[in-house]
C-alpha cells in the first residue's frame, strides 16, 4: 500500500526518483499515465491490468467511455525502474503535470500520484478545510 508525501528533484533528463519504501511493489512493472487533476499516476503490473481490465469491459457505443479510453490508454505507458531506483516520466507528461525540477510523489492507497509542487499545494488546501470534508464525505461512511 502506498502512504505519505515526498518531495523529489526531476533531473535534467526528466528522471524521478522513486522513494525507496515503494520500490519493491513495482518489482513486476511499472506504468505511467495521466492522471484526472493536472498530476500523473504511476501504477503497479496488477493495479493497471485490474484498471485496464475495467475501462476496456465498458460500452464503446457511451462517446464518455471513448473519451476515457482515449485519456487513460493513449497516456500511458510502461517505464522502467532503473538501478537507482528512478523512472523516466515522459515530456508530454511532464508538460501535462507542470512537472520541471521538483515533483510530489503521494501515496494513495494502490498506486502513486505525481504532483508539481504547486498543483499539490492547492490539492492541500482543498482536502484541509475539516468542515467541508465533514459534510463532502459523509455519504461514504468512513
Amino acid at each position: 500500500m502506498f502512504l505519505g508525501q515526498y518531495y523529489h528533484a526531476v533531473d535534467e533528463k526528466g528522471r524521478l526518483t522513486i522513494p525507496a519504501g515503494f520500490r519493491d511493489e513495482f518489482i513486476d512493472g511499472v506504468y505511467v499515465t495521466q492522471g484526472f487533476d493536472r498530476n500523473l499516476r504511476l501504477l503497479t503490473e496488477p493495479s493497471f491490468k485490474e484498471m485496464s481490465d475495467k475501462v476496456v469491459r465498458l460500452s464503446e457505443t457511451n462517446p464518455k467511455i471513448r473519451k476515457l479510453r482515449r485519456l487513460f490508454f493513449a497516456t500511458a505507458g510502461r517505464v522502467e525502474l532503473d538501478r537507482l531506483g528512478r523512472v523516466l516520466i515522459p515530456q508530454f507528461l511532464r508538460d501535462f503535470a507542470c512537472l520541471e525540477k521538483e515533483a510530489v510523489i503521494v501515496g494513495v492507497g494502490n498506486f502513486i500520484e505525481i504532483w508539481s509542487p504547486t498543483s499539490w499545494q492547492e490539492q492541500l488546501q482543498d482536502i484541509s478545510d475539516i468542515e467541508a470534508n465533514a459534510f463532502e464525505f459523509i455519504e461514504h461512511d468512513l
